[in-house]
């Protein structure tokens, strides 16, 4: 359902929610009962009772009579109303975990009756809690998940079960809301069909590739698959709206003073394009790096920015709401981010097998290019950096986010031991991974240096050997022939 109703979209649902012949397990009425805490638990029962019957969203209406579902009005007002001091809606955030999307619309019936609808987000990977406790709905009541072992383990099948891309975006929509949600003329272009005459033959095309799915009832449901990939505008999907990419722009090399923000609306595939032309033309164009080029090239190689973008997008963790890929460029460098921390280790990037938490996301992504078709693409971002005589790219992991660090130029003699030591080990890595060896003259012309300066990469190759990033292929061979390989090796 979109972030913003429309009155005549709100006075819609009122109608059909006040249809159903009792509530159920996703729906609750109530008159004026406003107390917070309720409210919390509310949301955490309604969250996980939606995820286990299948629903998108589940509802708190304000101002329906219990037992004739009439509408009598409400005095609640969610906008002004306080708790402890706080607005009540920060108040409820504050003590839900994880955090789920949830919003109150407050609005008039066509008898000028006050109303006021929660909509609440299905929890989509672990239980929904308010103030440390579970709750789920039973019947039409109110009760701890705890107490209740057969709905727990329910619950937890159900998050097992289903891939965040095959999870709905929607609830049953008319034809006419699918395709004005999404760009499906940008879907037959990317892969490459031609676009079908009527409205059968783009429907069946969607569903055929898991973008939609049927509804019993004859409508549609987008999959969050179809939502992420194609929307014309992502914000219109309330738990996508902080998935879009954002790219920030920074003047110097800190977080002190922001030049441009910029966020996406698109979907990925649709607004991958996009994104990479804007992001080249905010770089800078460097006029010459190292020896071998005399003209203007960029900061930074394109197919390296591709594949880091692309990788943050796919690897990221969709479970972990409220934020999403960010690309940020400062004077000297280039961050991008996702959240969620890597499946594997960030040393083992160049050599581990493929493994993605979203793979109908990459094998999509794949399929239309925008990724490398085996694996992270790694082993290409550092070989052009190599190609472009910059220094090694960093890969961080914090608590809750992974990131990659683009360098721009900088001469052997700017960069210190770490830098030094790291371009040696991705270097290694590299030729580890193409069925090579690394040894003093691979090693020299990837830093440019010439042959009468070998010693400094010895240097440079004893230190890494010290620190344990890499080790010699046979330690029995004589120090010309010596050759490495990574310490994991």
């Amino acid at each position: 359902m979109p972030v913003d109703q429309t009155l005549e979209q709100l006075q819609s649902l009122l109608r059909e929610l006040c249809r159903l012949p009792s509530e159920t397990e996703w729906v609750e009425f109530k008159h004026d009962n406003d107390d917070p805490p309720m409210i919390g638990e509310y949301i955490s029962a309604l969250a996980n009772s939606a995820a286990l019957v299948g629903k998108q969203s589940a509802y708190l209406v304000w101002g329906i009579d219990n037992a004739s579902h009439e509408v009598v009005g409400t005095r609640f007002k969610p906008s002004s109303a306080r708790h402890k001091q706080q607005e009540l809606e920060s108040w409820l955030l504050q003590k839900t975990a994880p955090k789920i999307h949830f919003r109150f619309y407050e609005f008039a019936t066509g008898d000028a009756l006050s109303v006021v609808i929660l909509e609440v987000q299905a929890a989509t990977h672990t239980p929904v809690q308010f103030d440390g406790v579970e709750y789920i709905r039973v019947g039409s009541y109110k009760k701890k998940l705890r107490e209740y072992a057969e709905k727990e383990r329910a619950l937890w099948r159900v998050f097992d079960q289903t891939p965040f891309e095959r999870q709905l975006a929607t609830e049953s929509s008319s034809v006419e809301q699918v395709l004005k949600l999404l760009d499906y003329p940008a879907y037959f272009e990317l892969t490459q069909q031609p676009l079908p005459e009527g409205r059968d033959g783009i429907l069946a095309a969607l569903e055929a590739d898991k973008l939609l799915k049927r509804a019993d009832g004859g409508g549609w449901y987008i999959t969050n698959l179809g939502a992420i990939l194609f929307a014309k505008k992502l914000q219109d999907f309330h738990h996508l709206g902080r998935k879009a990419v954002r790219l920030v722009l920074y003047r110097g090399n800190s977080r002190v003073e922001t030049v441009r923000e910029l966020e996406g609306s698109k979907g990925y595939a649709v607004g991958f394009e996009g994104l990479i032309d804007y992001i080249k033309t905010l770089l800078p164009s460097n006029e010459e790096i190292g020896k071998a080029f005399r003209k203007e090239v960029p900061m930074y190689p394109e197919l390296a920015i591709r594949e880091l973008v692309a990788n943050a997008i796919i690897h990221q963790d969709f479970s972990l709401t409220g934020t999403g890929p960010m690309i940020e460029l400062f004077d000297q460098r280039m961050e991008i981010s996702n959240p969620g921390t890597p499946l594997v280790e960030p040393q083992r990037f160049l050599d581990s097998p493929p493994q993605s938490r979203n793979e109908a996301l990459a094998s999509f992504m794949r399929r239309i290019n925008i990724c490398e078709e085996r694996g992270t693409g790694i082993d290409k971002v550092v070989f052009q950096t190599e190609f472009y005589q910059l220094p090694a790219p960093v890969f961080e992991v914090t608590d809750h986010h992974t990131r990659s660090v683009l360098f721009g130029h900088k001469e052997f003699a700017a960069m210190d031991k770490e830098e030094r030591m790291l371009a040696c080990y991705m270097h290694c890595c590299l030729k580890y991974v193409n069925r090579e060896h690394m040894n003093n003259t691979t090693l020299r012309e990837r830093f440019g240096i010439e042959p009468k300066n070998a010693a400094m990469v010895s240097r440079i190759i004893k230190d890494a050997v010290k620190a344990e990033l890499i080790r010699p292929y046979d330690p029995e061979a004589g120090s010309k022939a010596m050759r490495y390989i990574p310490c994991w090796a």
